[in-house]
């Protein structure tokens, strides 16, 4: 399958059909704000990374409610593995903590686990327990929860264009072959439309080096809420937001 946007861009240039719609199909959310929540409270960053993986759990149930069909998390930077070891180290053990007991559940509400980012740098028994999570949620189309570990989206898409030059290279295609659809299935998301709408928590504006060509006509909602704190309301009023927008792809609307 190829990775596309909902609607989908043309390669002759055009836009997706302007015009508001009920969704968001896709909801992606740049989760931000462990640290500081748990410096606030004079507890250690881990206490608040802890807090974050209950958010994790409060929005995967929410999405679910509000009618979402892909939910994208940025758990985890290819920028944080520059965080110290020990804070790396205790992130790691959180992921497998995660792993080993929520994936059951994710299991019983229907909810498809899936992995984007550089598995090489993840340590071996925590690729195994995604692979396992992953082959064990497979046929599950209730939501699909993406989580991006170890992601960065140049270094994605540096890795695309280089295999697509390695086709070409290769003669398997054609230079003229590379269009929208063409690079978009060589990205790690092939398969999943692209985000309708992007939350990012705890009152920074920036997209982090996150999925950076798929968020090309995705609608942007800052919070100031602190991701342990962000629940059901706060994901209901970014699904408002949204709702209420006109998405007009470029194009003049009367």
């Amino acid at each position: 399958m190829r990775a596309h946007s909902v609607p989908p861009l043309e390669d002759d240039g055009r836009t997706p059909e302007a015009g508001s719609a009920p969704g968001p199909v896709h909801v992606a959310i740049i989760m931000d704000g462990n640290g500081r929540w748990a410096k606030a409270r004079g507890l250690p960053r881990t206490a608040g990374h802890k807090r974050g993986a209950d958010a994790v759990r409060r929005v995967v149930k929410s999405a679910t409610e509000l009618g979402v069909s892909y939910l994208t998390l940025f758990g985890f930077s290819a920028e944080n593995w520059q965080r110290p070891v020990t804070e790396v180290r205790d992130l790691m053990t959180l992921l497998r903590f995660y792993l080993e007991r929520e994936v059951a559940e994710l299991g019983r509400e229907g909810v498809r686990f899936r992995v984007i980012g550089e598995r090489s740098r993840l340590p071996a028994d925590t690729v195994s327990l995604i692979e396992a999570a992953e082959r064990s949620t497979a046929a599950n189309t209730r939501l699909t929860l993406v989580i991006a570990l170890s992601y960065g989206s140049r270094q994605e898409i540096i890795a695309a264009a280089r295999a697509l030059a390695a086709d070409c290279a290769a003669g398997r295609m054609s230079p003229t072959d590379i269009d929208q659809s063409a690079f978009a299935a060589h990205l790690l998301t092939d398969g999943i439309p692209d985000p309708d709408l992007l939350i990012r928590t705890s009152g920074e504006q920036r997209i982090s080096n996150f999925l950076l060509w798929q968020l090309a006509y995705t609608e942007l909602v800052f919070t100031d809420t602190l991701w342990p704190d962000f629940d059901h309301a706060e994901l209901a009023s970014a699904i408002a937001t949204y709702r209420s927008r006109d998405r007009r792809y470029g194009a003049v609307t009367s």
